[in-house]
């Protein structure tokens, strides 16, 4: 690419093929959301004209009339506009959240600028403001995670489900698609959902099934099973069981015959995958079938 197509580009004087050119290069994706950015942004009143006038007035004094000011004026131009780009990039890249993704079978830890702790489950993933934190302590969440939040002002967790807020306290919170559940294992947690607020006190939950609020059991241990590498259910239906096995072991799973409604009480390795499949199949009374790695589960009665 010729140096000078970035200002012809800015200035719009390139011509078509010098536009097609420019567009085939590596760095033309780069400038154009730049641009795209900083077309949003206002930059700071420019009077050209007269800054031409004062410029002429200070420095070229009695220069003479043959000197031309035109390439000059669209040179001013170019610039103004380079420096647009410049602060709309800034502007842009430090307006961005962190964010932390996990992939199946995969767990990751992060620490939040006020050491606040989350232990995200497999495919799961938070976004928040590390800028603005201190204004505001949010995290969004999309899937499951285990938070241990360091006191001080309020911390919201937003998710498509509900948003959960707190002081300072211990409690997990999961947000798959059709599923929504917040466990308080330390502390007071605030759960919000259809505009209604339910308090939780330590050693208590708060569960959505499609919808609908469902009864929970009170939990027996100090953090989410997960954490220790298994997964545990209190009375949850058979599809959400299999979506979870799938995010444990990055598997794919299927099924024959079988009610996915089926209600399941039980615990699964999350990292012992034979022995997982035992765990579901025995006690819903259901056969599987392991090729690579796909699952198939099906009743006793398919041949």
């Amino acid at each position: 690419m010729q140096e000078n197509y970035l200002a012809k580009w800015l200035s719009g004087e390139l011509s078509e093929k010098e536009l097609a050119e420019f567009k085939k290069s590596a760095e033309y994706a780069s400038y154009q959301k730049l641009k795209e950015v900083s077309s949003t942004l206002k930059a700071p009143e420019f009077d050209v004209d007269q800054a031409l006038t004062q410029l002429k007035e200070e420095r070229i004094g009695n220069a003479p009339k043959v000197i031309a000011l035109n390439p000059f004026k669209k040179f001013l131009r170019v610039a103004a506009a380079i420096a647009v780009l410049i602060a709309g990039s800034y502007f842009y890249i430090s307006t961005l959240d962190e964010s932390v993704t996990t992939q199946f079978a995969e767990r990751s830890e992060v620490i939040l600028p006020d050491n606040s702790e989350i232990i995200l489950n497999a495919g799961s993933r938070v976004s928040f403001s590390e800028k603005n934190w201190d204004e505001k302590r949010n995290v969004t969440l999309k899937g499951e995670a285990f938070f241990k939040v360091a006191k001080g002002k309020k911390f919201t967790v937003s998710t498509t489900h509900g948003t959960v807020a707190v002081l300072g306290t211990q409690f997990n919170v999961e947000n798959r698609e059709g599923f929504f559940e917040v466990t308080c294992f330390e502390g007071l947690v605030s759960v919000a959902y259809n505009n209604i607020e339910t308090k939780l006190p330590a050693g208590s939950s708060f569960m959505v099934i499609n919808g609908k609020i469902v009864d929970t059991t009170a939990p027996n241990t100090s953090q989410p099973t997960w954490v220790n590498n298994e997964s545990s259910f209190e009375r949850i239906p058979l599809g959400y069981v299999f979506a979870e096995l799938e995010r444990q072991f990055n598997i794919e799973v299927n099924s024959q015959n079988v009610d996915r409604n089926l209600l399941f009480t039980g615990t699964f390795s999350n990292t012992d995958l034979n022995m997982a499949l035992k765990s579901i199949s025995t006690p819903s009374r259901i056969n599987f079938k392991l090729e690579g790695d796909n699952v198939l589960f099906y009743a006793k009665k398919t041949p």
